[in-house]
């Protein structure tokens, strides 16, 4: 007979950090896209200049090569395979994460941003992880509907939607779904002139203002 099963084991979570030693008042984490690296994304945020912010940027634990067998690497936070295994996966690693940050910054304010696939990890680590956000910014993606919201403990005073206005994941028909969705959810919607990426003088206008 042939079966499948699985077990827990110890996993390392990367991640990417800027203005660590300058104790900050603001910890903001970004969470990357599919197929991004934790380090080259932290660099979107390299213009938006708050020396009291730290910017915290996780790694997805799932890493492969963009194209081929070699070359570019890429992460992921999860696949339609072993689905539930690494929502809970992630979850777990970036409480540890953040419970390990907090206790050495003492921030008095919370960002979480998710750009396109980490989007909805990051929806899903609010809901139903360890984490006290102040501020969610969902940032061209799609919330995951398997969140009952508000019920299932998300608490973020603000909730934000940031979709590009030529955002080609984004057709007319998807933009006006999710604007709904996300309307009906009590989230404000931000439009920007630009594509699917992370938009730094819109990101650091946002900064400024939470």
């Amino acid at each position: 007979m042939i079966g499948s099963g699985s077990i827990t084991v110890e996993r390392s979570l990367r991640y990417a950090v800027r203005n660590a030693g300058s104790k900050p008042v603001h910890l903001v984490y970004l969470l990357h896209g599919y197929g991004q690296l934790a380090e080259y994304f932290l660099k979107k945020a390299e213009s938006v200049l708050p020396e009291n912010v730290c910017f915290i940027a996780p790694e997805g634990m799932h890493r492969f090569y963009l194209n081929g067998t070699s070359g570019r690497v890429g992460a992921s936070w999860m696949t339609r395979e072993a689905r539930e295994l690494d929502i809970s996966e992630n979850t777990r690693a970036l409480d540890k994460l953040h419970a390990h940050l907090t206790e050495e910054l003492h921030p008095g304010k919370i960002t979480v941003i998710g750009f396109s696939q980490g989007g909805a990890t990051a929806a899903r680590w609010i809901a139903n992880g360890n984490i006290q956000a102040d501020c969610f910014i969902s940032w061209a993606s799609v919330f995951p509907p398997d969140i009952a919201f508000p019920e299932q403990g998300f608490q973020p005073e603000q909730n934000i939607f940031v979709l590009g206005t030529n955002d080609v994941f984004f057709d007319e028909a998807a933009v006006a779904k999710a604007c709904a969705d996300y309307t009906e959810r009590g989230f404000e919607i931000i439009r920007f002139e630009g594509g699917h990426d992370l938009d730094a003088t819109l990101l650091e206008h946002l900064i400024a203002t939470l």
